[in-house]
């Protein structure tokens, strides 16, 4: 009969301890960089929840990240190469094995920076995802929407190119121009639905946002602003205080929905419901839109309870009216571009329409799930004759508001 001896034990002892514990070690399945003007997010992917630490430190400004019971892999390693030049706060990012099981993530920074490190739970195709946040401390929200009132956009092939304004001596008092808030649904780690060639609802409406953006500005009496510039999440209820503080006087959120049924088919306009949905679709729709912020990733410590308290005032009411009157001339031009859903503004809880004194809006442009109308939401042309219906119903809109119809040309 065999006999271990004792190092014979010790060593077969040592061999499946190592050999337990890196199985059990948590692997990563994908890494995620998504730079924007306001954060740049670093999410990690994994199939089961990683306890982390980090800190902050300085000479040179970095952030330091150390993720337990993870070796480094391939997934990880490649966070180095998701680091773009036009990242405003990233200047590179290192990963290494740090301990036998701790592998340490080290975020080089162009400046100071502030921090904020939550854990999300699995949702959607999405599993466990430990993300990261850095916000440049030098970053002034305000400022930039106020500089999208400042500069004139040029859309070249999908990527913005500013022009740095010209500024004249102001003759005759002029009223200031009528502010838009263009909203392109979802973003970052939130594709929206996805479309049977993996058409990414995200993309396409940041393309109709831009050119919607393009008409908009060519019309001396209006300006408008774009809620999200590129492909990054923002959070719905930052959407909202986002357009109210640039004193948006419309709010006009883009979409390219999914449903069931690839069988459904047609463009809708969707105003704020403060009772309930019109239809079944109508909150089906609301509840897939307003899901969005577990999707896209907010922390528990971004979300704002009394948000809804604060919002839905007594303006709410006369706001929806507006809104109603506001979709219904949208709809009229969008029918003129393709078939309608249905013929009326339909209303639901969507939380990205919570602006108590803004009128706003949700437009469907089409569903992203019919593959007629994938192929349609794909085409540039399609892109820009929505685009101009769009800005033909807000123009439309305007001129029968007292209010402002005299800012306006007389003709379409």
């Amino acid at each position: 009969m065999y006999r271990f001896s004792k190092l014979g034990i010790f060593n077969f002892l040592v061999l499946y301890l190592f050999c337990y514990s890196v199985c059990a070690a948590q692997q990563v399945k994908e890494t995620r960089v998504w730079p924007s003007p306001e954060y740049t997010r670093i999410t990690i992917e994994s199939k089961a929840a990683i306890k982390n630490s980090h800190m902050m430190l300085d000479n040179p400004d970095r952030i330091v990240v150390d993720l337990k019971d993870v070796i480094i892999n391939d997934a990880l390693k490649q966070l180095s190469q998701n680091v773009l030049d036009r990242d405003p706060s990233i200047k590179g990012i290192r990963t290494a094995q740090f301990q036998p099981y701790t592998s340490r993530i080290v975020i080089d920074l162009k400046a100071m920076a502030k921090v904020k490190v939550f854990a999300l739970k699995p949702i959607g195709s999405y599993g466990h995802r430990l993300v990261v946040d850095v916000y440049p401390t030098n970053f002034d929200p305000l400022a930039n929407l106020l500089q999208q009132l400042e500069q004139k956009e040029v859309v070249v092939d999908d990527e913005v190119i500013e022009k740095k304004p010209k500024f004249k001596k102001p003759i005759p008092i002029k009223p200031e121009p009528i502010i838009i808030a263009i909203d392109a649904g979802h973003g970052g780690e939130d594709p929206g639905a996805i479309g049977s060639r993996g058409t990414y609802e995200k993309h396409l409406t940041l393309k109709i946002s831009k050119k919607l953006k393009k008409i908009i500005d060519k019309d001396k009496d209006m300006k408008a602003i774009l809620i999200r510039t590129n492909d990054y999440y923002v959070s719905l209820g930052k959407r909202v205080s986002k357009a109210r503080a640039a004193k948006a006087d419309l709010f006009v959120s883009i979409h390219a929905d999914a449903f069931r049924k690839k069988s459904v088919r047609g463009s809708s306009v969707f105003a704020l419901s403060e009772k309930g949905a019109t239809s079944a679709f109508a909150k089906f729709l609301a509840n897939k839109a307003n899901e969005s912020d577990l999707i896209g990733g907010v922390s528990i410590e971004n979300k704002q309870p009394a948000l809804a308290r604060t919002l839905l005032d007594l303006s709410q009411s006369a706001t929806i009216n507006d809104s109603l009157k506001f979709g219904n001339h949208v709809l009229k031009e969008i029918k003129k571009v393709n078939k309608l859903h249905k013929k009326y503004v339909e209303q639901a809880g969507f939380a990205v329409l919570k602006a108590p004194d803004i009128p706003s809006i949700l437009i469907e442009t089409a569903f992203i799930s019919n593959p007629t109308e994938e192929k349609k939401l794909l085409s540039a042309a399609y892109q820009n004759k929505m685009a101009k219906s769009i800005y033909l119903g807000i123009k439309s809109y305007l001129k029968t508001k007292p209010s402002m119809a005299f800012y306006l040309n007389k003709d379409l």
